[in-house]
């Protein structure tokens, strides 16, 4: 993909990311949260049972047009895991993941708290996964191409996610967030909500082999 290519003026608009979009997320994010609470209440009983620390893991995430928000995911590690070992990667058999939330990572049923971030209109169900504040960089060093990862709603899953997962490289990861925003449509979210399902019942690239960030 050419990083110099200006991004189609349409990318972030058209009726469906404009309105359906939204009502989309907000509807099916609060059936889940219904359907799903049995498996949400026993992870959250699993997690304060099984380690000190809290239930709901907190973490500045950038969203849309580059604004800090809380994001939520089930602690799946020590407290303070952030601070100690290889930092913000988390490899197969890291020590710093609980017992609980291997199995929570392996399901990722460790994202489920997200669906409050899309009722709260942080996020989406589909779109580029919200990088960290300060990795792969801060957002005052994307460059101008790279900043329209920003133009939508981030999601729980992305196009990025279906070609990879944990293990694409930050610079691929966002020229293909930069293409999903380019173009966003009901039926790339389709297929990307299938592509989603079935990597997560395989399990596929769903740890860091290694750092994914190249200088």
């Amino acid at each position: 993909m050419n990083g110099e290519r200006a991004v189609s003026s349409s990318a972030a608009g058209g009726v469906y990311n404009r309105f359906v979009k939204r009502l989309l997320d907000v509807l099916l994010s609060a059936l889940a949260l219904v359907l799903l609470s049995p498996i949400i209440l026993g992870a959250a009983l699993a997690v304060k049972l099984s380690s000190k620390g809290p239930v709901i893991f907190r973490q500045k995430r950038l969203g849309r047009n580059g604004r800090e928000f809380d994001f939520y995911k089930f602690r799946s590690m020590v407290v303070g895991a952030e601070q100690t070992g290889s930092g913000v990667y988390s490899g197969k058999g890291d020590p710093r993941v609980t017992k609980v939330g291997r199995f929570l990572r392996a399901s990722s049923i460790d994202e489920l708290p997200q669906l409050i971030n899309i009722l709260k209109g942080d996020m989406a169900l589909i779109g580029p996964r919200p990088p960290l504040t300060y990795h792969p960089w801060p957002i005052e060093e994307y460059d101008e191409f790279q900043r329209h990862m920003f133009d939508v709603r981030p999601g729980i899953t992305g196009w990025a996610q279906t070609h990879g997962r944990k293990d694409v490289e930050w610079h691929r990861r966002i020229e293909l967030n930069v293409w999903y925003v380019e173009h966003v449509s009901f039926l790339l979210d389709l297929k990307i909500f299938f592509l989603t399902i079935f990597k997560v019942f395989t399990n596929a690239d769903n740890a860091n082999q290694e750092e994914t960030l190249k200088k």
